[in-house]
């Protein structure tokens, strides 16, 4: 299943994809795709709610609706940095030998096609195209990566923007540099599992008013989702609806010579086979 949420900011209505034009709407069964939904466990019988709503042709237009994320406000949102090997290496840093962990504060999630604004003060504002990680169930203390994957509920598009003066210069974590709002578009949609089929072969890619910047596959990540799912429960509780966003391929504005960054009144476009694209027009900061 390919899950939606569709509508105005903060009153999106929860769906399931039924194709490219059309959703069924979930309203009535489900409040939203958020923490109680994922620790319920109602998404395994969502699939025959779904077939029989579209039996009944129960489906509806997804003509000029806005996409939201397609997770409520998680609870927690987890970044891996340098987990591709292309990416450490045309950072110039090594590849590390475990995984290197920072978050995003929460209020970071927008739409897929939402603008992202260029903070007040910024000179280095990046892209960084993702696969994310959902997590469906409370997971803590995983035994081995099978039991992570059972945790996994299933996989969206992410855009990690990022402040690199603020991730690199400013003497701290680089959580300062990642959440500044607007920060993490997500979707167009959740694809469960079943949807992904081998999530270490999807073709990645970024453009910036149309000229390709990146381009990549997750078959060099260097930590698959998996083994991130079972690192991160030996450290922390991790609940459902949780996000982690696991890395970037190469081409990124910071690994470009020149640097180029992001301004205001760029064109993003990206995304990852299997999971959709997003577009989000970058505008400057004004009060």
């Amino acid at each position: 299943m390919r899950l939606v949420r569709v509508g105005e900011a903060g009153s999106e209505t929860p769906g399931v994809l039924v194709d490219e034009g059309s959703f069924v709407n979930l309203s009535d069964v489900v409040d939203d795709f958020n923490e109680a939904f994922f620790a319920s466990g109602a998404l395994e019988g969502l699939s025959t709610v779904v077939a029989e709503r579209v039996d009944a042709g129960r489906v509806e237009s997804l003509d000029r609706r806005r996409f939201g994320a397609p997770i409520a406000r998680p609870h927690q949102i987890l970044c891996i940095g340098l987990n591709y090997s292309d990416h450490a290496a045309e950072t110039g840093q090594a590849v590390p030998s475990e995984p290197i962990l920072f978050t995003k504060s929460p209020n970071t999630l927008i739409g897929p096609n939402d603008d992202v604004i260029v903070p007040r003060l910024s000179e280095k504002t990046d892209w960084e195209v993702e696969l994310g990680i959902v997590i469906g169930r409370r997971a803590s203390y995983l035994s081995d990566e099978v039991e992570a994957h059972e945790a996994i509920a299933g996989y969206v598009l992410v855009n990690d923007v990022s402040e690199r003066a603020w991730q690199i210069q400013r003497n701290g974590q680089w959580t300062k540099g990642k959440s500044a709002p607007t920060f993490n578009p997500a979707g167009p949609w959740l694809a469960t599992k079943d949807e992904i089929g081998d999530v270490l072969a999807l073709d990645m890619w970024l453009d910036i008013d149309g000229a390709r910047r990146q381009t990549g596959s997750t078959s060099t990540m260097i930590f698959s989702p998996t083994f991130i799912v079972h690192y991160l429960s030996q450290f922390m509780v991790l609940e459902p609806g949780d996000l982690i966003n696991t890395g970037t391929p190469p081409g990124v504005g910071m690994g470009m010579n020149p640097q180029v960054y992001l301004k205001g009144g760029e064109t993003m476009t990206l995304g990852i086979s299997r999971l959709g694209s997003q577009t989000q027009h970058v505008k400057a900061y004004s009060a």
